[in-house]
This record gives structure tokens, sequence and C-alpha cells, in this order.
């Protein structure tokens, strides 16, 4: 009877070491999607892209913020513009690809009524300037990492914790397309805004 219950002492013993170190190996990223921190890159289950029809498409993205120049910026400034909407921060990998794929879709744009701005979901603006700088993106990007509100902004239009995501506003201020995951080929946003751009040619 001992010999049972110290084997049984032993299976138990065994089994809460196999569940602590489980718990000590746990996936940092789940954790810090939980914690909602943005610290890590979250998978976005590979690149996605949605055009959503003019009917369904609900209202209008209305925002404020403070550009990483230290400006004032609000979804008014780009009234009557296509504008696309880029969710990244510096550290993040598929971000750091995808930079000069998003920047060769934006001069293709040039002297048309489209704008492009990023939103930076982690970093303070000098570290936002210095990413553009290296990696010579010349749009703006607005700081949301102590802004509530601009998350708030944006929250129900896309999953901002899957980072990079990148959003194609209509000239209404409607959320027209979503890419989520890294861009590919500036190909492909370039023809989705061109889709958009369209509708009121």
């Amino acid at each position: 009877m001992r010999r049972i219950l110290t084997a049984a002492g032993s299976l138990t013993a065994a089994a809460a070491l196999v569940l602590g170190l489980a718990a000590c190996t746990a996936d940092p990223l789940a954790d810090q999607y939980r914690a909602g921190d943005n610290k890590g890159y979250i998978a976005a289950n590979g690149f996605q892209t949605a055009e959503i029809p003019a009917e369904n498409r609900g209202e209008p993205v209305e925002f404020t913020g403070t550009l990483d120049s230290g400006a004032a910026v609000s979804s008014a400034d780009y009234a009557g513009t296509v504008l696309v909407v880029n969710f990244w921060y510096a550290t993040c990998g598929p971000c750091i690809i995808e930079a000069p794929r998003l920047e060769q879709a934006y001069q293709s744009f040039q002297g048309q009524d489209v704008a492009f701005l990023g939103i930076n979901t982690y970093d303070q603006p000098a570290t936002a300037l210095s990413f553009a700088r290296d990696h010579g993106v010349s749009y703006p990007s607005a700081m949301a990492v102590g802004d509530a509100e601009l998350k708030l902004a944006f929250a129900d239009k896309t999953p901002i914790n899957a980072t990079p995501t990148t959003l194609v506003l209509d000239k209404q201020g409607r959320v027209a397309a979503r890419i989520v995951g890294e861009l590919p080929e500036a190909s492909i946003l370039e023809a989705v805004v061109r889709t958009v751009v369209a509708e009121d040619a």
C-alpha cells in the first residue's frame, strides 16, 4: 500500500513539474498579446486583404492625434482624399520589410488625391523619426502609444494588435479596404488605391 501511495505521489509531483515547466515556457508573444502592450509582432495568420463594397463601409473614421513631428493631425485634414493608413512600429520585422513597398506606393500617387499616414502603435516620436530616416519613409506618422482616443477611433475597424495592418479609407473617410500582414508588393496596394480613387472619378 505504501508503495502505491509513493508511486501516486511521484506521479503527482511529476505532473506538477511538467505543468510548472509549461508555464515557464509559455509563448511570450501570446502573453504580450493578452497584455495588450504591443511589444511583439503579433502574427496576422499570414497576408490577408479584403475590399469592402461601398454599401457595406459603415461610418467614416474620425480621429485626432499628434504626428511624429509634434504637429496636430485629424481626419478633417484628409477630407475628400483617399487615405492609406498603416499601423506599425520600429522593431516589427514585417514593418521593416514592407516600409520601402509602402513608400513606393506613396510616391506613385504624388499629385493625386491620395495621402498616406502611418500610425505608430508603440514607439516614441524620436524612434519613429529615426525609422523614417533609416528606411526612406517620407510620409508622416501619428503616435498612438499614449493616445487612447486615437487607438479607439480605429478599434472597431482593424485588429490593431495584428501589426502591420494597412487600411484604405475612401474620400468619405470610410474603410474601403483592409490589408492585414506584411504587404508583399507595392503593386497590390497601388491597385486597391486606384480602384478606390476611381469610384468618384
